[in-house]
């Protein structure tokens, strides 16, 4: 009876200690559980299955396919820019998530036995750190692979004969800005999503593109085309014998008045304009400076010959010409005009010269000396005396009879060759006189003319034009 009943004590004692070995294996494995440090089976975080894993392990997991979208920028679908999330500056917040899956750890060894059964599914919020700095520098047309082009307006462009438009450009710049704004707002759509993303395209809308200001169909620049057709073709030369004054485009810009569809040439700057010219080329009783064949140097204090611009005449005449819209080469409009000219020069080599104190006369052409004569001028008292200046020979006719004088003072005188330069005097053969020179003049002058030799008369009379220029001066 006591062998049974020590047995019964032994066997008790057997199963104590199997329970105690039982829990204290079931213990040491719990134990060896929550000590592990990794996530049990049947564990989810976000949807991944994490069972086994620690918890660096799953930020390994978490962070490398929430940063893995990238985002590319295309142009007429045509990729230009491809950025992962990291270069546009969005980095996951890692020591926020580690502290957020550490925390799914200590939920998961706190409802142990819960966990050991039926695993566990939690839920982390994976955040992204924003830099701007990084994000406007990698979001930029700069990085863009095809290089920008700049819209250009439409412009007004002269060909040396008129005008026309060149139309209007369409470039691909724009504000990066514009760009920011957009993929910011969509990156940030997709990082607070709480499932990683796929990759994503952006397409440049058409409309960030700038434009041009001004287009081809501008009716200012349309206008103002048509305004400059209706004069640029002007070009009016003026001419002073080999020298010309060229009034062209370059010029008449600066003249045109425009009011709205409306043009019309500034008429001061054309008054301006010929006053300036006539300053320049009138010559017409101005003073002058001669050298004598003998070379003596002779001062006039004006001159009755010369050129003499007609400036309200030249004023309407170049209006006209501007409006015509034309080229003309033409000389000014003179109310008076010597011989020829070369520029300020009137006088080119072709003159008469008379010496009234030597009684001698020359005439030379082009600069080359055709004749030399002496000569016999007015007798030197008050109302026969040959005036002294420079004039003009207006015109010359052959069988002329001069007359003079009243009453018994009256006379008349056939001549062959005449020749007028002032107030009725003028360059003439004097058949009747045998002798010229010396001081003839003093007691049996002419009535003012120049008397000549008819050889004398007749070859100045064949060679000289009409409006030729005469000098007569005294000596000492």
């Amino acid at each position: 009876m006591k062998n049974k009943h020590r047995g019964l004590q032994i066997t008790i004692l057997v199963i104590i200690c199997l329970i105690l070995a039982g829990l204290c294996g079931g213990g040491y494995y719990l134990y060896k559980k929550v000590n592990s440090g990794l996530f049990f089976e049947e564990t989810t975080i976000n949807g991944y299955d994490v069972s086994g894993m620690s918890c660096r392990e799953v930020l390994q997991v978490l962070k490398e396919d929430y940063s893995a979208p990238t985002l590319t920028i295309t142009e007429g679908g045509e990729a230009v820019l491809t950025l992962t999330l990291e270069e546009m500056g969005y980095t996951i917040d890692e020591m926020a998530l580690l502290v957020d899956i550490q925390s799914c750890m200590r939920e998961q060894n706190l409802s142990l036995w819960l966990s050991l059964r039926g695993g566990n599914t939690f839920e982390v919020e994976v955040l992204f750190d924003y830099d701007e700095s990084v994000f406007t520098s990698a979001v930029a047309a700069e990085n863009f692979s095809v290089a920008r082009t700049t819209s250009a307006d439409a412009t007004l462009e002269y060909d040396g004969t008129e005008y026309y438009i060149e139309s209007e450009s369409y470039g691909t710049e724009f504000d990066d800005a514009d760009l920011q704004v957009l993929v910011k707002d969509y990156v940030d759509n997709l990082v607070a999503e709480d499932r990683p993303q796929e990759d994503f395209e952006i397409a440049v809308p058409e409309s960030f593109y700038y434009i041009p200001a001004v287009t081809s169909e501008d009716f200012d620049l349309n206008t103002l085309k048509n305004i400059y057709n209706s004069y640029c073709k002007a070009v009016i030369t003026l001419t002073f014998g080999e020298e010309e004054i060229v009034l062209d485009w370059s010029t008449l810009q600066d003249w045109i008045i425009i009011d709205g569809e409306l043009s019309s040439i500034d008429e001061q700057q054309v008054e301006d304009f010929v006053y300036n010219l006539a300053a320049t080329y009138n010559t017409l009783y101005l003073p002058r400076t001669f050298t004598t064949s003998n070379g003596e140097t002779i001062e006039y204090e004006s001159s009755d010959y010369g050129y003499q611009i007609d400036q309200s005449g030249e004023i309407e005449q170049l209006l006209a010409d501007i409006a015509a819209n034309t080229e003309v080469t033409r000389e000014p409009t003179y109310s008076t005009k010597g011989r020829t000219r070369n520029g300020v020069d009137d006088i080119c080599g072709t003159y008469v010269e008379v010496d009234l104190t030597g009684q001698h006369i020359w005439y030379y052409k082009d600069g080359e000396l055709i004749i030399e004569s002496d000569c016999v001028t007015g007798k030197p008292t008050e109302d026969r005396e040959t005036a002294t200046g420079v004039f003009m020979i207006p015109y010359k006719q052959t069988d002329v009879t001069l007359s003079g004088g009243t009453g018994s003072s009256a006379w008349e005188t056939d001549v062959t060759y005449w020749m007028p330069f002032h107030d009725g005097q003028g360059l003439h053969d004097a058949t009747w006189r045998s002798s010229f020179g010396g001081t003839i003049y003093k007691t049996n002058g002419s009535h003012g003319c120049v008397n000549l030799p008819y050889d004398v008369a007749e070859t100045i009379y064949n060679e000289m034009e009409e409006r030729t220029p005469i000098f007569l001066y005294k000596t000492e």
